[in-house]
């Protein structure tokens, strides 16, 4: 069930893999577009106001944002951070990917402010979704990343533990959900999935766990929007 393009999968398997999993939420490849990017680690927000711009997967972004009928924005991750956003009053959403650099420069924050500016989004109305990803108890990080999280949150004590020497392990999802908080959204209205994908790697794709045992990978996709 690999959902993209990675690791000399064939674009045939890709698409079939897309049918099922859209089948599986009771949508299809006909009926509505799903819309990626060629993800960076950067971050950079598409914004999808028409057919073509939802069609176009080559420019360099990391998240999408959008509230076109029928369009289901999307991000690829194995271990990183998938964030899905939603506002119920202005009908926008976002798909945001959020590894260790996107989460340096704070990129679920800046989302939400495209939602806010862009469709008049109310920070305290979005409902907020942390996908599946490595784990505070395995994703394990040198002093260059921490360095680097440390620019952006001023406490990052709380967020890491020291493993090995020069070492830590951190806690990504719980660092983007303290960044949706300061963006203005409830922590009553963020939930977040209570799953590790290198720990649960026979159930999800891990970059870390599945390239050391097996030289490849595949990408899970976490995908929002609004059916007709």
């Amino acid at each position: 069930m690999n959902l993209a393009g990675f690791d000399g999968d064939t674009a045939e398997n890709i698409a079939e893999n897309r049918r099922r999993f859209l089948s599986a939420l009771g949508l299809s490849l006909e009926s509505v577009l799903l819309a990626t990017a060629w993800q960076v680690h950067g971050d950079r927000v598409k914004i999808i106001r028409t057919r073509d711009e939802a069609l176009d997967g080559n420019g360099k972004f990391d998240a999408l944002a959008s509230k076109m009928e029928n369009v289901f924005v999307g991000v690829k991750t194995a271990d990183c951070v998938p964030v899905l956003i939603g506002d119920p009053e202005s009908k926008s959403f976002a798909a945001v990917h959020a590894g260790w650099r996107g989460t340096s420069l704070s990129i679920v924050k800046k989302a939400v402010r495209v939602l806010e500016k862009e469709f008049n989004a109310l920070a305290e109305s979005i409902i907020a979704a942390i996908g599946p990803a490595a784990g505070p108890q395995k994703y394990e990080v040198g002093p260059e990343v921490i360095e680097s999280l440390s620019r952006t949150i001023s406490d990052i004590g709380p967020f890491i533990r020291p493993s090995r020497s020069g070492h830590s392990t951190i806690n990504l999802p719980a660092i983007n959900q303290a960044q949706l908080i300061d963006a203005g959204l409830q922590e009553k209205k963020i939930f977040t999935a209570p799953f590790c994908t290198m720990t649960q790697s026979d159930l999800f794709f891990s970059y870390r766990v599945d390239r050391k045992a097996f030289g490849r990978t595949g990408r899970l996709l976490s995908i929002i929007g609004k059916a007709g």
